[in-house]
């Protein structure tokens, strides 16, 4: 996380008050720290302090069986819903994601969305608008686009059917 800040370790040791080379056996593993310090380390890199605490192993392979995933449902005045299909990896910063569109008699959305992450739709089901930059592009079952997430844009159903759209929100690179 802190190369993905582009902070050196120097710069999160001077913010924390702390060694550069207690940070970096911190970060190694080599070493257990007060959870004050943690706490610290956290702040600076603007992760909550559970995600610095979480002992869970990154994992090669990760099951998410479809009766275990939950479906988030919004409002329908979002325009969508959507289930997440894997937790994203602390490391990675790729979220896949099953973004519903909302049928188009029900869909009063007109806001654009904005976020920092890049993203990749695939159709997989339905047909949509993509509203991209003030550009209107019609998108099939099978059809996919990669775009930047900080340029205006919303999911607009074609019809009464609605739509699944395969989503992944990546991270920009370091």
């Amino acid at each position: 996380m802190r190369l993905r800040s582009k902070k050196t370790q120097q710069q999160i040791a001077d913010e924390c008050e702390i060694s550069k080379s207690l940070l970096s056996k911190i970060e190694n593993g080599q070493t257990a720290s007060a959870i004050a310090t943690l706490s610290k380390i956290s702040e600076a890199l603007q992760v909550p302090l559970s995600w610095v605490l979480d002992d869970k192993l990154e994992q090669e392979l990760v099951l998410l069986p479809k009766a275990h995933r939950q479906s988030k449902v919004g409002d329908e005045n979002m325009g969508y819903s959507y289930e997440l299909l894997a937790n994203r990896s602390q490391f990675n910063g790729v979220e896949p994601t099953i973004v519903h569109v909302t049928p188009k008699a029900t869909n009063d959305r007109q806001e654009t969305y904005t976020h920092s992450q890049d993203e990749f739709i695939f159709i997989i089901e339905g047909s949509i608008h993509l509203y991209y930059d003030g550009n209107h592009h019609y998108m099939e079952k099978g059809d996919s686009a990669y775009f930047q997430g900080s340029k205006a844009h919303l999911f607009i159903p074609v019809d009464n059917d609605g739509a699944k759209v395969l989503t992944l929100f990546i991270d920009s690179p370091l």
